[in-house]
């Protein structure tokens, strides 16, 4: 996909992966809608790119509808949009309130499909369109000590692979972003344990990430790493999944005994 001229939505535009990725599409020619529960965050971030800032509760369909409802009254079409918001908690099975899990589950997960509901028919009927879904390699893996968004983010991931498969032969392409650590206020502002270097993996800048979705996009490529460690641990999971779980309960472990310590 070229870039020029492009109409694109990011939802989570205000800050982290979303802000940045909103400047690289526009610096590529795009024109950017940059939609956020952070009106005035995303109003800030669309006047730098001379985009626009609207404000969308991505957990409630009839705002995700009125966003598409509103672009495509404004430009005539969609034709890239990106589900980047999302939200986590840290957490364990047993003391995660279920209000928890229904606001992940909303935001993590049923916002993309909103999404997709709103855009795709006009997609279809045209033949083209592109569809890039923020999920992490939390979904892919898991993440230690965050059971709500570990869970969430496998719903993304299935998502996206169902509509890579379903749709691509129509013309409709679809992205996945699974990102390890990337320096961003979900990063360095949630739980200790999920926020633990080893955990997260290497850490990126928003930036870096912003750009390896720019040139995934423009490739149309559909999963996107942020580290190539990924791989790794990716391939060691589907090798030896026994293995893997042992390893991932020996850093668990020893997760554990670093919160039990206070580091």
């Amino acid at each position: 996909m070229d870039f020029p001229g492009k109409v694109t939505v990011i939802t989570g535009g205000a800050s982290g992966i979303g802000a940045a990725t909103a400047r690289a599409f526009a610096k590529e020619g795009a024109r950017v809608i940059v939609a956020d529960l952070n009106e005035a965050g995303a109003k800030a971030v669309a006047d730098e790119i001379d985009g626009i800032g609207i404000r969308c509760n991505v957990a409630q369909e009839s705002d995700v509808n009125s966003l598409v409802r509103a672009v495509e009254a404004e430009f005539g079409r969609i034709d890239l949009f990106f589900s980047n918001a999302g939200v986590a908690s840290g957490g364990d099975i047993l003391d995660t309130e279920i209000d928890v899990w229904n606001t992940q589950w909303q935001v993590n997960l049923m916002a993309h499909v909103y999404a997709v509901r709103a855009v795709l028919p006009a997609m279809l009927s045209r033949g083209d369109g592109y569809l890039v879904h923020t999920a992490s390699m939390a979904g892919i893996l898991t993440t230690h000590g965050n059971v709500p968004y570990a869970v969430t983010k496998h719903g993304v991931v299935g998502l996206a692979e169902w509509l890579s498969i379903t749709y691509h032969d129509k013309g409709i392409r679809t992205s996945l972003l699974a990102p390890l650590g990337v320096n961003t206020p979900m990063l360095t502002g949630g739980d200790s344990s999920f926020a633990n270097s080893s955990a997260a993996g290497p850490v990126k800048e928003a930036e870096e990430v912003a750009e390896m979705v720019v040139k995934a996009v423009k490739a149309e490529e559909f999963l996107i790493l942020t580290d190539e460690i990924a791989q790794t641990w990716m391939d060691r999971k589907s090798g030896d999944l026994d293995r893997w779980l042992g390893g991932m309960r020996r850093l668990q472990g020893k997760i554990e005994s670093a919160r039990e310590q206070g580091i």
